[in-house]
């Protein structure tokens, strides 16, 4: 082909996002009113990102229907990430979040409503008041589809006040120059024109890579391609051995169904027809935290009381909530049900399976937003004009296990903290510095290459590969010895790559060559995965490690960061756990106890 194929179009914005999620949206609508030129790029149309399947609701401590405090919710949030998580980002998420969302109710989103018109709130898995005594009801839920009303309003708000989007445009590589962060090239998928975007700052709001698994209730394009993009620029990710299972997928088909179901009065049931929760958490119940209930499901079927002719699930009740409730709050459940599972809620269970479902991991960040590296002896070192945001990012809120109804505010507080520390720290229309004459053309040669792969392997077999690998070796319950057989034949997998045939050759539209790229970041957040698994040797929150069953604070209170190389060799360094506060708000925290 000519070089003409490979011409870049140039574009000069304040503020580029990738990734049109609630995090992306959320950033480039802060943005745009704040006056920055905004730049939105997405492989899919905005309200088709995965945050339109979110169902349960978004924690804030409004207390519209019991007393709560931020403290509490913080509370919360650190015994939840089994004392991973940073708690300086912690308390600023806590407390940012009822501004948070009574901002997104004054921008539109309809929530559900009690008697007395305020937001309906729901209570949620590890969601407690006075530090663990009561039950909490944070959740704010518009019905059962909270995420489709949030990511429609914010979309509707960022063309309100005219940022730029350009979909269906695959964001391909950064463009670093000097350890800077300068743009980002991306292809046209429609046209298969290059397109370099010069920017003052970008912000990766990529979301997770969940389809790294085989059953997940991620979206096919849950592809990891900011944490691709991170480490072929060669930056680490952080605590890529945390993926968190969520304890019901529809049997077989890996459709969610939301906690929100479990917060409404339903109950998770054996073979035997027990309530098996009462004896795994007594006080929680069906309402531990997700790492606990995935693994008491997992071992409920491991030792021979699962459900159905195969024993290899179980059962969840909704029937005895009645139509009128189940038509009112969880009518897409009752949908999803019927259309997944065959089965009509009102009457009969709903077969459920643990399915993976989050990645705590990702880009690191504080909690503005900043990417940090480890240079010189120094763990957060800060990448210069280079942010993330949302799944994609590992800030980290979630430490070991997130807690439902945490993810939704994670988009929200921190989409809208990276707008705000932009809108501090940078001056609106701010000449930009030519790019270097060779800006992209590593990403040319990518593409080139992959375009014209011609290999004995398609991308859907390597793919297959690996997510097999990865569902069979990095699951709920690890072992030394299955992680280490993961992480050679996911090295083997990895190596076949080069072997891959694309078999579509143009530009326009390619699907097959787009799929490959997705491909390749797939295997680099897989690597990362499951070599950190591998190297962890402790257990803690949804890292579960049979051969080491106990959380060993004295060598493990640390993030762990990965880099990943080209042929999937996977090296390590750490970060501090931040246990200090932003303020003096905040009551000294309980010891590391795992009460549930």
């Amino acid at each position: 082909m000519s070089n003409s194929d490979y011409e870049f179009i140039d574009h000069s914005y304040d503020v580029l996002v990738v990734g049109a999620g609630g995090a992306g949206l959320r950033a480039t609508f802060g943005l745009a009113e704040a006056g920055f030129r905004t730049a939105c790029v997405t492989k899919v149309f905005p309200t088709r990102s995965h945050t339109v399947a979110a169902q349960g609701g978004i924690s804030a401590a409004l207390g519209n229907m019991g007393e709560d405090d931020w403290r509490w919710h913080m509370y919360d949030t650190i015994k939840g990430s089994d004392w991973l998580g940073d708690q300086d980002a912690i308390e600023y998420m806590c407390k940012e979040a009822p501004d948070a969302v009574i901002e997104l109710e004054h921008y539109g989103v309809p929530f559900s409503r009690t008697q007395d018109g305020r937001i309906y709130q729901r209570p949620f898995g590890g969601m407690t008041t006075h530090y663990g005594e009561g039950t909490a009801q944070r959740t704010c839920a518009a019905a059962d589809r909270t995420g489709h009303a949030m990511l429609h309003t914010l979309y509707q708000q960022s063309l309100a006040h005219h940022a730029e989007f350009f979909v269906e445009y695959f964001a391909i590589d950064l463009i670093m120059e000097d350890g800077v962060c300068r743009g980002v090239v991306a292809i046209d998928m429609a046209t298969g024109r290059l397109h370099r975007f010069r920017s003052h700052k970008v912000i990766l709001a990529t979301g997770g890579y969940g389809r790294a698994f085989f059953s997940c209730t991620s979206a096919h394009t849950c592809t990891g391609d900011g944490g691709g993009m991170v480490l072929r620029a060669g930056l680490p990710l952080q605590d890529m051995e945390f993926v968190q299972f969520h304890p019901t997928g529809i049997y077989g088909a890996g459709c969610l169904i939301t906690e929100g179901v479990r917060g409404e009065g339903g109950y998770l049931t054996n073979a035997d027809g027990e309530r098996f929760m009462e004896r795994y958490a007594p006080s929680a119940k069906d309402l531990a935290s997700r790492d606990v209930v995935s693994r008491s499901m997992t071992i409920e079927i491991r030792e021979g009381r699962g459900v159905g002719s195969a024993k290899d699930h179980i059962n969840l009740h909704l029937e005895h909530l009645g139509p009128d409730v189940i038509e009112e709050r969880l009518p897409g459940i009752a949908e999803s049900a019927r259309i997944f599972a065959g089965v009509d809620v009102t009457r009969e269970p709903i077969p459920v399976l643990p399915t993976v479902h989050y990645n705590m991991g990702g880009i690191p960040t504080n909690y503005r937003g900043e990417v940090l590296t480890a240079t010189d002896g120094n763990p957060e070192t800060l990448v210069p004009g280079l942010m993330a945001v949302g799944e994609a990012a590992c800030v980290s809120v979630h430490g070991a296990n997130r807690l439902g109804s945490n993810s939704l505010l994670d988009l929200v507080v921190f989409g809208r903290s990276a707008a705000h520390h932009i809108a501090d720290t940078m001056q609106a229309n701010a000449r930009h510095k030519e790019f270097a004459a060779d800006a992209g053309q590593n990403s040319v040669a990518r593409i080139d290459r992959l375009r014209n792969a011609n290999g004995s392997r398609s991308t859907a077999e390597i793919r297959l590969e690996m997510q097999r690998v990865m569902q069979d070796h990095a699951a709920v319950f690890r072992t030394g010895e299955t992680l280490r057989e993961g992480v050679e034949m996911l090295r083997a997998t990895f190596g076949t790559f080069s072997d891959v045939r694309v078999s579509d050759r143009s530009l326009i539209w390619n699907t097959d060559l787009i799929e490959t790229m997705e491909l390749e970041n797939l295997l680099l957040n897989a690597a990362a995965t499951i070599a950190s698994a591998a190297n962890r040797t402790e257990s803690r929150g949804a890292h579960a490690r049979e051969d080491f069953p106990d959380r060993d604070d004295d060598k493990w209170m640390k993030h762990t960061l990965a880099w990943v190389d080209d042929k999937g060799e996977v090296a390590f360094d750490y970060r501090p756990v931040h246990d200090h506060t932003l303020t003096d708000e905040v009551e000294r925290v309980p010891p590391r106890a795992r009460v549930y």
